[in-house]
């Protein structure tokens, strides 16, 4: 086993109260019942996307508050 996933085993074994073994069997388990509910016509998720015009300009998507006045109409470009 590489040792960089060992040690991330361990820590997380150690973090969660549990054993080492418990961990890699969880792990196991829930790849193994992902590859089931594939092989059983199972289907991936998928995300569904929405086009759009891109950003607008003067939009300073580091500003929380302007943003969410932005999407709240508040932007005082009513009626433009």
């Amino acid at each position: 086993m590489d040792d960089r996933v060992l040690a991330e085993a361990k820590l997380l074994a150690r973090q969660t109260g549990t054993t080492l073994t418990a961990v890699i069997e969880d792990a196991l388990r829930e790849r193994l019942a992902r590859r089931q509910a594939l092989t059983q016509g199972g289907t991936a998720f998928r995300l569904h996307t929405f086009t759009g015009h891109g950003l607008q300009a003067g939009v300073d998507l580091d500003d929380s508050a302007a943003l969410r006045e932005l999407m709240d109409g508040r932007d005082g470009r009513e009626g433009r």
